[in-house]
This record gives C-alpha cells, structure tokens and sequence, in this order.
C-alpha cells in the first residue's frame, strides 16, 4: 500500500522544468557599457599590451621594408640611446617636442582641442626673429627679449580662436587648423621677401648672432632642453599641484558641474588655452633660437602632428609627455639613420607614428568600455 501511494504522489508531482538549452553563439546579446572605474594597474597592463600590438606592427613593416630583424633592436635602443653623438641628437631633437607635447597637452586638459601648435610655433619663431632682425635692446637682453616676443606672439595667435570658441561657439578644431596655413603663407611670405638673407638670397633671414644664440650647456648639448624641462617641471606644477590645476580637472571631467559648484570655467579656459600658445611660441623659439639660427621655411613641419601624439600618449601628463616626447625624438632620430642605410622612406617613421596612435586610441575603448552580455529574460 505505502509504495502504491508513493507512486501516486510522483505521479501527481509537477515534473521539473527541462533545462534551459545553451544559446546558439548568433542568437547571444551584448550591451556596451561605460565603465565607472578600472584599476591604475589594469589600465597600464592594456595600455602596455596596445604599445606591444603597435611596436609588433611597426617592427613587422620596417622588416617588409628591408631591415633585418636581428638590427632592429640594435637600432632603436643601441644606436640611438648607448651612442653619445646619437644621445645628444635626441635631446637636441626632443627639446621642442617637449614644449609642444606640453602645450597640446595643457590645451586638451580644458577640452580645448588646439590643432594649431604649428601656427603658434610659427609666430613664436616670427615673433623672436624680429627681435634680432630690428636689433631691439642691448646685447645682454636680446636673448631674454627674444623669448618674451616668441611667448607673446604664440599666445596672441591662439587667442582669436579662443575667443571665437567662448563668446560665439565656433569650432576650434577648424579655426586653429586655419590658422596654421595663415601663419604658414605668412612666413613664406616674409623669408622670400624682406626678410631674405641678401648674402646668399635663400628664402632664410639672415643668420643670428652669437649672443642671439641658446647657448650650449657642455658636450654638445644645447640649453634647449634644459628650458624645456624647467618649463615641464613648472607645467607639472601647475596640474598637479596648483589651484588652477583643481580647476583643471574639475573641467574636464564635466564644464557643466564644474560651472554649478562655482569653477570659474570660461577663466580656467582662457588660461589653459593661452598657456598652450604660449609654450608653442616657445617651442618655435627653442628651433630656431637653439637649433637653425635663423628662420627658415619649413622649421615647424611634423611637430603639429608630433605634439598631438605627444600629448594623447601621455594622456596630457605634463611628465609623461616629457618622457613621450624623447621617445618621439629617438624615433625620428633612428628613423634617420634608417634612411641612410637602408633606404627607409621617412614616411614610414611617420606610418609608425599613426601606428602606435591608433593602437593607444583603442586601448582607450577598452579602458573606458566593458561588453556586458545581455540575460535570457533581458534578451527576449
């Protein structure tokens, strides 16, 4: 009787619901999220393995072009940085990197996307030029003339399209970038017009004196990158440390609730904006006064792109952009010897550039994002 009843309580039981069967791969959902917060540590280690990808691609292109692999190494860290002549070519190169790596970076921390660090360069170089060429000041003060004229100029340059951006809300991006081929024709029209040098009537001006000179610091290296690590230091204190810095970050992270909690936004702004053009003023400087000794034509070509990748890079950290900024030089450094020897087209130094850009500006997706996969009740 007991196992009768038994096997009709069984019998009357609900039966257990079959097990859901595993969703086919196409029918799966996801959802892309904002991530809230990711760990310093786990956006280094993606940060690291995109420079990895980058570096992977890039050896993989110079090897299709020609290099062995086997020198690629002895290239790029050897050469380049255990060499004294070659070490000395990438301090003398990366001084006005530095300087327009800082002024990008100062700029885009007020989300102010300034694309015309050449044209600031430009005015900068203009600016210290006229000083020599009119003989303004005694000897003893040209030099420090010359520096305030190339500050003055470059933050003068980027002050219209600051003022456009704040009071009309017109687009930096095209305002700025106009305004490089401005400054670009305008230089041209000075070196092949008054401004040429009548000794050998090249489209130069006419070299600078020696007390018109950056001197240099011993060994062959010039005071360019001393300036420009006293002017990182400085930028580094003002983000990291100052008021202006707080109000800084308060803005990029949101203008809106910057502006409600009593940040003087369109100052910090202005400020930034014009500290950029100023560093880029002096980065024209730094070329001409330190590097060339005259203004030429075509000095300022590749930074604008170099100062923005400095910057992205660095994620705008005034000392990481100074470390970014020697590597930038010691890839333009041993790009040139790899023209000499192996007929390397100095595009390719530059394919490599947009290279680790991309690879970097992905890493950001995934730091910034997660995929979320979607459940089955969410999903239907």
């Amino acid at each position: 009787m007991a196992e009768a009843s038994l096997s009709a309580d069984m019998a009357h039981a609900p039966k257990a619901a079959p097990a859901p069967a595993p969703q086919p791969l196409a029918g799966r959902r996801y959802a892309l999220e904002i991530r809230q917060h990711m760990a310093w540590r786990w956006q280094a280690l993606i940060l690291a393995a995109a420079l990895l990808v980058g570096f992977g691609l890039s050896a993989a292109i110079l090897v299709a072009a020609g290099v062995p692999a086997g020198e690629l190494a002895n290239e790029f860290i050897t050469q380049t940085f255990l060499d004294g002549q070659n070490f000395r070519a990438v301090l003398f190169q990366a001084a006005p990197m530095i300087l327009v790596g800082l002024a990008g970076a100062i700029a885009f921390r007020a989300r102010f996307w300034n694309l015309g660090l050449e044209g600031q360069m430009v005015w900068g170089a203009i600016g210290a030029t006229a000083i020599s060429m009119w003989q303004v000041g005694p000897e003893n003060l040209r030099l420090p003339l010359m520096f305030v004229a190339a500050i003055g100029c470059g933050l003068l340059w980027v002050w219209g399209p600051a003022w456009l951006k704040l009071k009309l809300g017109v687009n930096e991006i095209i305002s700025t970038l106009m305004l490089n081929y401005m400054a670009a024709n305008f230089l041209l029209h000075l070196v092949y017009g008054s401004w040429k040098d009548p000794k050998d009537n090249f489209p130069y001006s006419p070299q600078f004196r020696a007390f018109e000179r950056l001197p240099e610091l011993g060994g062959g290296v010039g005071s360019s990158i001393l300036l420009a690590g006293v002017v990182a230091l400085l930028a580094w204190w003002l983000v990291s440390v100052s008021r202006a810095g707080l109000y800084l970050r308060f803005v990029d992270a949101n203008p809106r609730v910057a502006h409600a909690n009593g940040v003087p936004v369109r100052r910090t702004i202005y400020g930034a904006v014009l500290l950029s053009g100023a560093m880029a003023g002096l980065a024209g400087f730094a070329v001409v006064a330190g590097q060339e000794g005259r203004l030429t034509q075509a000095f300022y070509q590749g930074y604008g792109f170099s100062g923005i990748l400095i910057a992205f890079l660095a994620r705008n950290n005034p000392l990481a952009a100074t470390v970014v900024a020697l590597l930038v030089a010691a890839l333009f450094v041993t790009g040139r010897s790899l023209q000499v020897f192996y007929q390397v087209p100095f595009s390719m130094v530059q394919l490599i550039q947009a290279l680790i850009v991309v690879c970097v500006a992905s890493s950001d997706f995934f730091i910034r994002h997660r995929l979320r996969r979607v459940g089955g009740e969410a999903a239907q």
